[in-house]
């Protein structure tokens, strides 16, 4: 750890260690400025989300935390695999729309996340961990206190004051920011698994996303899925998303809830039937949130700290990135005597690519992204479109499942859903 006081002067203070938070922390500091995480809990700590996106790659590199994660020989991720039934739909990011990274990985989050604050530690940027904030005041200089393990206040003035506080949403909480999800409120039944059937070959690393078809057995749309997340370690994260009364209908504690959720979606039961739980599996729910607003007078938001929307395409990790990464060349300059336009350089910029991912969540849950994804007759061109958003490249205006993602996903649904097999091909790219 980086010896340095914790009321030293300093240009930014960094609330959070997650990906945000070091990411940001990291950007600032390889830019000349003092930086200082604080951080309430102790690392490692356990965090889901553990499948990254390959955008992740580029503020990554950026942030000269690549080097650090590629040394701890994730399993690489090349794509993802959709299942309903029998019917399986594939996207390779090596063929998308968009130009960038073609592959990524999959992370035990305890360990990805650990990796990033020492490798930002390293550069020079303290960490104080076990240190909570406990008030915060913009009136003039920002002046935050914060609290350490033996109840010690400390008073800081930092000059500027990133949040990357996480589900903890510290300035929304003290700020009064927070504001309700419009997404219904779905929850999450999650373990860890040893003995998992991987497929051979590159698909080993693949996120396996399956529909599942309830209790009674019918075909599903999108309501209740799983996720089936491969590490390097011979660890599988698996785990059941829906609405509560879904869980409900299976009887039993979570071990028994889960294992038959798992038992009634056929790919998943062939591949995982073997498998050993790490622990008791645990729920989380209600996590979508929201925030009235990304920023204000010496301070900003970060990571889920202001959007979180869903887990489906595991966008979090992505949208927490790429918000450190534009968060942290504004601050630069307004630290230098610029005026950046924090409303349409940061707000407006991180709810376009926000809204693409809500359009997908939303239509995923409502029937019309499986429709698209599991239809015959898509072109090659739709296709790569479609898995430039799913390799979280949602900034792309070029890709006109970006530009227009609202109306594409609509048009083409109901082409889907109408059986027509020319449909894709006679549909307009522009």
């Amino acid at each position: 750890m980086v010896d340095s006081p914790l009321d030293a002067p300093i240009d930014v203070l960094v609330i959070g260690a997650g990906p945000a938070g070091a990411a940001a922390a990291a950007l600032l500091h390889r830019a000349g400025r003092t930086v200082r995480i604080v951080e309430k809990q102790r690392f490692p700590r356990f965090v889901i989300g553990e499948s990254l996106l390959p955008h992740c790659m580029d503020v990554l590199d950026a942030a000269g935390l690549l080097p650090a994660v590629e040394a701890r020989g994730y399993l690489v991720k090349r794509g993802a695999l959709f299942y309903r039934g029998s019917d399986r739909c594939s996207f390779d990011f090596g063929d998308a729309f968009t130009p960038g990274w073609g592959w990524t990985w999959q992370v035990p989050r305890a360990d990805f996340d650990k990796t990033l604050a020492d490798a930002t530690e390293a550069m020079g940027v303290p960490i104080h961990y076990g240190h909570e904030v406990v008030s915060a005041r913009f009136e003039g200089s920002p002046e935050v206190e914060v609290s350490d393990e033996q109840g010690r206040v400390h008073h800081l003035r930092p000059k500027f004051v990133v949040d990357a506080s996480g589900y903890g949403r510290v300035l929304p909480r003290l700020l009064g920011l927070d504001e309700p999800s419009h997404l219904p409120k779905r929850q999450a039944l999650f373990t860890h698994l040893t003995g998992d059937r991987r497929p051979p070959g590159q698909d080993e690393g693949r996120i396996w996303i399956c529909i599942h078809p309830g209790q009674d057995g019918a075909l599903g749309v999108g309501q209740a899925w799983l996720w089936i997340i491969p590490f390097s370690n011979g660890v599988t994260s698996v785990g059941a998303v829906s609405t509560p009364d879904f869980f409900d209908v299976f009887p039993g504690d979570p071990e028994q809830k889960l294992r038959a959720i798992l038992r009634a979606e056929p790919a998943a039961r062939d591949r995982l039937s073997d498998g050993a739980f790490e622990f008791e599996p645990r729920v989380l729910s209600g996590y979508s949130a929201s925030v009235k607003r990304l920023h204000g007078p010496g301070y900003c938001l970060v990571g889920n700290a202001t959007e979180f929307l869903d887990p489906v395409f595991s966008s979090g990790v992505t949208l927490a990135l790429e918000s450190a990464h534009r968060a942290s060349g504004l601050v630069l300059r307004e630290l230098a005597g610029d005026a950046p336009d924090w409303k349409v350089e940061y707000a407006d910029h991180m709810m376009r690519g926000i809204d693409v991912f809500r359009t997908f969540v939303t239509r995923w849950y409502d029937g019309a992204l499986p429709a698209i994804f599991f239809a015959e007759g898509k072109t090659p061109e739709i296709s790569k479109q479609i898995c430039s958003v799913l390799a979280g490249y949602v900034w792309d205006a070029d890709n006109p499942f970006v530009r227009d993602h609202a109306r594409r996903v609509e048009l083409l649904a109901k082409l889907a859903r109408s059986g027509r097999r020319d449909g894709f091909v006679a549909t307009p790219i522009a």
